[in-house]
């Protein structure tokens, strides 16, 4: 291709180039983003949240709590490991109760994790909290 070839090709293209609006900084446009997608994890995370302790019972939900909700899977946060151990066994029973609970198939499998459930409201309590299943 020739000099002058190159040329009128560069300002051919140049004449059908859109102008562009004023840049906008990436993170304002992530952002908005990011916040529509979290907006609705956000709120099925709290339909769990609200049904948790009907849900499971309250003796289950005083030393468990939903954490996170991601893709039909949900995060439980246990305040030990013989916790973990119990709802291991029930996890299909309370996917089950959930899911008819939320009216329609959104957990489809339940992680058990040890992390922060609610603070208890006095010392007594923090040593019934930490015992096991059984105790």
């Amino acid at each position: 291709m020739t000099q002058p070839d190159r040329f009128s090709k560069l300002c051919a293209m140049k004449r059908t180039r859109k102008k562009l609006k004023r840049p906008v900084a990436i993170g304002k446009r992530l952002s908005a983003v990011l916040d529509s997608i979290r907006r609705y994890a956000d709120q099925d995370l709290v339909r769990v949240w609200e049904l948790w302790d009907v849900t499971v019972g309250a003796r289950r939900a005083a030393h468990t709590r939903p954490a996170v909700f991601k893709d039909q899977l949900l995060v439980v946060y246990a305040d030990s490991s013989a916790w973990i151990h119990e709802l291991q066994f029930q996890k299909n029973e309370i996917i089950s109760k959930l899911n008819a609970a939320l009216e329609k198939e959104m957990i489809t499998d339940i992680r058990f994790r040890i992390g922060p459930v609610n603070a208890p409201e006095d010392s007594s309590d923090r040593v019934n909290r930490r015992s096991g299943p059984a105790g």
